[in-house]
């Protein structure tokens, strides 16, 4: 379970970007965090990986404060907190194969890490992950090769491979297409069902969080306004978090058939979009 206790992040300008936050995440469960830009999404995921530090309050995975890490400790905590980024964070010049690897630099020594030299139980276990997203066949291309859904599926596969207890995902959709979002936030829901990973996912887009998130958080000015599940985004609690909008022209009732239909044609698109 992630615990925040009374979690405030206070930057140099005086600007309180999050405000007292009390929350749990049990184990296994996904959770979308949406709000307008400024309400402190971002900056919640990074302070629970200490990326941000929090000015006070507390952050608990499971039996670890991570508040009180020292630099060391904490880089060994990390391991437990698999991060996925808008930007994908890949580098450009390494095959998708190192990306992936690059998820096990805490597990391997200096020199390993330097020569690329991982162990021959990680190498498998990445082809392995980069078959579960349909990418075994571009292991050794470029990453700067790649569409930007492919990419994205690097970077999940990354996250994965460090066998975290935790993933913390940063705006996964922003620049990717309407179907390529669909296809990637339900690949990020069925991971995390197979492993019983718990996630945070901050999302712009409220429709992709009903549909593959639990429970959502929203975020107002660095303060909880709604906790809940999907079905409870109501108009109302919308405004709440947003402001004033037509809300009904927004929020559709998800069924099951629609998801279905989304899957046609799904593992194709994995290996050519």
């Amino acid at each position: 379970m992630l615990r925040l206790d009374t979690l405030v992040k206070q930057y140099k300008t005086g600007d309180l970007a999050l405000k007292g936050i009390d929350l749990e995440i049990p184990d296994g469960q996904v959770m979308a965090l949406i709000g307008p830009s400024g309400a402190g999404k971002s900056t919640l995921i990074r302070c629970v990986n200490r990326l941000v530090e929090p000015t006070s309050g507390k952050v608990s995975l499971n039996d670890m404060e991570l508040t009180t890490l020292s630099q060391g400790r904490l880089r060994k905590a990390r391991r437990r907190m698999g991060m996925i980024f808008q930007e994908y964070a890949l580098v450009e010049r390494l095959t998708v194969m190192e990306n992936v690897l690059s998820g096990r630099l805490g597990y391997v020594s200096f020199w390993r890490s330097y020569f690329r030299k991982f162990p021959q139980s990680d190498i498998d276990e990445a082809f392995r992950l980069l078959a579960r997203v349909g990418l075994d066949h571009m292991a050794d291309k470029r990453a700067d090769e790649l569409s930007g859904g492919q990419r994205q599926r690097v970077g999940i596969c990354r996250a994965l491979i460090q066998d975290p207890e935790l993933l913390l995902v940063d705006e996964p959709t922003a620049s990717l297409d309407p179907k390529t979002s669909r296809q990637i936030m339900r690949l990020i829901r069925e991971l995390c069902a197979e492993r019983k990973l718990s996630a945070i996912i901050n999302i712009h887009d409220v429709l992709l969080a009903q549909m593959f998130a639990e429970r959502i958080v929203g975020l107002q000015l660095g303060e909880i306004v709604y906790d809940g599940p999907p079905d409870g985004l109501t108009p109302d609690v919308l405004t709440q978090i947003y402001g004033e909008e037509d809300w009904e022209a927004t929020i559709e009732t998800v069924d099951e058939e629609e998801l279905e239909d989304d899957l046609v044609g799904e593992e194709t698109a994995a290996g050519s979009d």
